[in-house]
């Protein structure tokens, strides 16, 4: 077949997570209630942010947005995996497909620079903790989230204006959602330079922000071993560790599925690591930076208190 700059298919079928038909039922559930828990906890942080005035600080702030990003990424997949559960033929337009990949894309490139401004602004909190209002003011700070989410759009047009390249010639998508690697796999065309413009953009940045946070956490590892009370290293610690962990679980799982060459996993694989980064981890996000945080729990007594004594 010659190559066509359109596609030969006009919908796509997808595989969901699995084929077995008494495990779907479970799966729609405990997917409905990860799905309910992460739009609780997130858009809890962000009202539980604007509420209350001692968490009206830069950290709390990229904190809001970065659940804001993860309400809207988890909403982009999760919502049509349900539907897919008790659903006969699980069917995606080929526009519903492509816009599903546009904004997923959007969410989660915005995610990777959400997490490197938050691992800035704990850089400028514990190495220069005396000029941290005057450096992250608001104006600088607002300036910093609409960077993030402009380069979601720009790098999501990109990377989606490729794959609107090549040419589609079957229908079924063995993912639960619209993602690059199983799309590629469905192509009729070469997808040589098309996978390796999209290894390397997605490459940069996945690289490009981990070198941002490992250089931002070797200076503040160096400034809180400096620090002479034990108390005070546990607390800058506290504050940091948090980060960490969602770096760490985010990184990890996006790396897996877009830093390898397409016929490098197993489907089960990938489906454990998109499952991972798309629905787990954004429920896991509030959890992990509300449990850890004396502040955030704190604001939420005080909400609680005032709600209860109304």
């Amino acid at each position: 077949m010659t190559e066509e700059n359109h596609s030969t298919v006009t919908e796509f079928i997808l595989g969901g997570l699995t084929n077995r038909p008494e495990l779907q039922m479970p799966l729609f559930l405990l997917f409905l209630g990860i799905y309910m828990v992460t739009m609780v906890g997130n858009l809890g942080m962000i009202t539980l942010t604007c509420l209350n005035r001692q968490l009206h600080k830069p950290m709390y702030f990229f904190l809001s947005n970065l659940s804001l990003v993860d309400i809207c990424y988890s909403s982009v997949t999760t919502p049509k995996m349900l539907v897919n559960f008790v659903s006969q033929k699980n069917v995606i337009s080929y526009a519903g497909c492509m816009s599903q990949l546009y904004f997923f894309l959007v969410f989660v490139i915005a995610e990777c620079y959400m997490l490197t401004v938050m691992a800035y602004d704990r850089y400028v909190a514990i190495c220069h903790p005396l000029l941290y209002n005057i450096i992250m003011s608001h104006t600088l700070c607002s300036l910093m989230v609409a960077l993030v989410y402009t380069i979601g759009f720009t790098g999501s047009t990109m990377e989606t204006g490729l794959m609107l390249k090549l040419s589609y010639c079957e229908h079924l998508i063995n993912h639960y959602f619209c993602d690059i690697p199983p799309l590629m796999k469905l192509s009729c065309s070469s997808t040589y330079d098309v996978e390796m413009a999209i290894f390397f953009l997605a490459g940069f940045d996945i690289i490009f922000n981990s070198l941002v946070i490992l250089v931002s956490y070797a200076f503040v590892l160096s400034s809180i071993l400096c620090i002479s009370s034990s108390e005070g290293r546990s607390k800058a610690f506290s504050t940091c560790s948090s980060h960490l962990a969602a770096v760490g679980l985010f990184y990890g799982s996006t790396a897996f599925m877009y830093l390898k060459p397409s016929t490098a996993s197993s489907l089960a694989q990938e489906n454990v690591a998109s499952v991972f980064y798309t629905t787990v981890i954004p429920m896991l996000n509030p959890l992990i930076y509300s449990l850890r945080n004396k502040e955030v729990k704190t604001a939420l007594q005080k909400t609680l208190t005032r709600k209860l004594l109304m």
